[in-house]
């Protein structure tokens, strides 16, 4: 029986792939910003629409580069649901991380908590648009201002999203974004860093190759997060390949809605933005049926995961303050990501679809034959 995971890595065409490798060996140039990394660094600005994008090693590198760049001290307020590289590169880099609850409806990050969590220690926000659904942007920038700080969001979800008519990735001072092999767009590992500020891009573009700036000059406290060539060749091969990819998981994202109908709670997603189609959450009705309904898909070689659990506020080793974020405990108790990616095939998101109507006690609407 074939085992179906949360998601499967999109590859490209092998043939194509191979014409890159080709160039690599060719030149014999692996990394150091080569030509490759650097046409996929022109090729992905002009593709989501944004200026000032520096590609970098991996997306966890990306959000501690920034908090560098950015010279942020103290506390830094960012959201306890979401993958744990949010708040331990704030905690790893020497700041002090703070914990603001989440709206239970869109599950991102709350103004109104973020505001009730600033203190004069507080020097950045770093908010994360979950799953790919854009944070109330406007309300964080009043909140930023207000209290002249800093905001970097965790866009590692939110590839090619606009919000009204712009990349998301203009928000903020920066924005950063993995390159996960499990993303929509991927370079097996990688990342990016969108800066508002050119200067500051620039000093970062430094900063990630060791603050070397020419063969005999170095002129900044740096460290190594460069992209390397094999990456971008990956990257390279896939951007013709995404909008066909998206199709597919459109389809997929439809199909789901229409056989889960309303039986489950889902993010409720900004009317002003696009979606991406990345990942696929749903709450259950409590932790209990969420486990009934895990061991039943287990039972048939089908392996969703909980994105995101625990609350990061449950790990004692986070965070100083011990206020517990119960939006956030109870929804990351309760959700559940479905197997999602561009090859499922549709008779299997119907048997997905059947096990948990069936342990919600709702007779299912498509039968399994």
């Amino acid at each position: 029986m074939e085992r179906i995971n949360v998601t499967k890595s999109i590859l490209p065409d092998r043939e194509k792939f191979d014409r890159y490798v080709d160039r690599i060996f060719a030149s014999g140039w692996l990394t150091n910003r080569g030509a490759l990394v650097q046409e996929l660094e022109e090729r992905l600005a002009a593709y989501l629409g944004v200026k000032n994008l520096l590609l970098v090693g991996n997306g966890t590198l990306a959000l501690q580069v920034a908090y560098k760049i950015l010279n942020l001290s103290g506390e830094v307020i960012t959201t306890p649901f979401t993958f744990i590289a949010t708040a331990s590169t704030i905690a790893w880099s020497g700041l002090d991380v703070v914990f603001a609850d989440i709206d239970p409806q869109t599950f991102n990050i709350d103004p109104h908590k973020i505001e009730a969590a600033v203190t004069p220690r507080t020097s950045a926000i770093v908010p994360v648009h979950v799953f790919g659904n854009p944070c109330a942007v406007e309300r964080i920038q009043e909140i930023a201002e207000k209290h002249h700080l800093k905001v970097i969001y965790d866009a590692a979800h939110a590839f090619g999203v606009n919000y009204k008519g712009r990349s998301i990735l203009e928000q903020g001072d920066a924005s950063t974004i993995s390159f996960h092999a499990t993303k929509v767009f991927h370079t097996i590992e990688g990342g990016a860093i969108v800066f508002k500020n050119s200067s500051l891009c620039e000093q970062a573009r430094q900063a990630i190759n060791f603050g070397i700036t020419g063969p005999e000059t170095i002129e900044r406290l740096g460290i190594n997060t460069r992209m390397n060539e094999f990456q971008a060749a990956m990257g390279l091969s896939l951007l013709d390949e995404l909008d066909e990819a998206r199709k597919k998981r459109k389809a997929l994202f439809d199909l789901y809605n229409a056989l889960l109908g309303e039986r489950f709670q889902r993010p409720r997603w900004s009317e002003d933005a696009t979606k991406n189609y990345h990942y696929y959450p749903i709450l259950m009705d409590d932790e209990e049926q969420l486990k009934r309904a895990e061991r039943a898909l287990h039972d048939r070689n089908i392996y969703p995961r909980r994105y995101f659990y625990p609350s990061l506020d449950e790990l004692d080793f986070l965070s100083a303050r011990s206020d517990a974020m119960e939006e956030s405990r109870d929804v990351s108790h309760r959700v559940l990501c479905l197997p999602f990616y561009h090859a499922l095939a549709e008779a299997k998101c119907k048997e997905i679809c059947d096990i948990l109507l069936s342990e919600a006690g709702v007779k299912p609407l498509i039968c399994i034959k």
